[in-house]
């Protein structure tokens, strides 16, 4: 125990700007996700632009790439929050039929496969199945969040826990315990969210 509590010690001494930066506003972005604050948005975006070359020097070169989309959709969380589609104020929480969730899985599983085999034959990526599978896994699940559709927090909660153990390995240790920081908060997240989609519904 208390070699771990040292390494992670360490790497905290030994922390970039960037890196700072990026897992600072991680936390500040799911703080204000689970308050439903459009503000996460932009957290994210910054947060996510240091991590894209965090990511590729480490060689989780799904990881960098999925970075980058989740820069693209800081901007559209940001606008389909901000200017939701009818006469609402704000996008409401919603839920997805169990027929769509089955096929996002199995399309995520089927493309995980594709460019796994891709990254373990041409390359030196570290896990690249599991990293493609989390990939995949975490465009489909941003999406999600952008729409406010409340099952996200079902998906973070498997890709968190298997990022946890991809992080530590690669020496991001810091950020591997970021995302157990989001374990945690992942109850909180879905408790909210669940109590406005009720309330949504009575109303």
């Amino acid at each position: 125990m208390n070699g771990l509590l040292q390494t992670i010690i360490d790497q905290a001494s030994a922390l970039s700007v960037i890196e700072s930066l990026a897992v600072v506003l991680a936390i500040a972005y799911l703080l204000l996700a689970i308050r439903q604050s459009v503000w996460c948005w932009p957290c994210a975006a910054i947060s996510t632009t240091c991590y894209v070359y965090l990511f590729f020097d480490a060689r989780l070169y799904m990881e960098s790439v999925l970075n980058v989309f989740y820069l693209g959709m800081a901007f559209y969380g940001w606008y389909s929050w901000q200017f939701p589609q009818g006469s609402r104020d704000q996008l409401p929480v919603q839920k997805y039929p169990a027929r769509i969730h089955g096929f996002a899985m199995v399309t995520i599983i089927i493309l995980a496969a594709i460019t796994g085999y891709v990254l373990a034959s041409y390359s030196q990526a570290a896990y690249p199945y599991v990293d493609s599978l989390t990939t995949w896994g975490a465009i489909w699940t941003t999406f999600l969040v952008a729409r406010k559709v409340l099952e996200n927090w079902w998906y973070w909660l498997a890709i968190d826990a298997v990022s946890v153990l991809i992080y530590w390995d690669r020496g991001l240790q810091l950020t591997s315990v970021l995302f157990i920081v989001y374990l945690l908060m992942i109850p909180f997240g879905l408790a909210s969210w669940t109590k406005s989609y009720r309330s949504q519904a009575a109303a």
